[in-house]
């Protein structure tokens, strides 16, 4: 790729590289991230290619997965009775 060509690249993030940076199988990736694991498969082979949202989905797991995986795992507490 002619370094014009890398300029004018879509950047998206790499979705395989992302999982496997965190040793996960797909099916451990999709259960811990709540991504449909046919989704994850249509992105992993450029199938299909993750919205906006997703995208920034992404980055976030990218950039801290234990932040993620507890914000989506946690249970709200119940609010008090008045």
């Amino acid at each position: 790729m002619t370094p014009e060509e890398l300029k004018n690249a879509k950047r998206r993030p790499r979705v395989t590289v992302i999982r496997r940076a965190l040793n996960m199988t797909q099916e451990q990736f999709a259960a811990e991230f709540n991504i449909p694991l046919g989704t994850l498969r249509d992105w992993e082979q450029e199938r299909a290619e993750p919205d906006a949202t997703a995208r920034a989905y992404l980055r976030a797991i990218a950039g801290n997965p234990q932040a993620v995986s507890q914000a989506l795992h946690s249970h709200p507490r119940p609010a008090a009775a008045e």
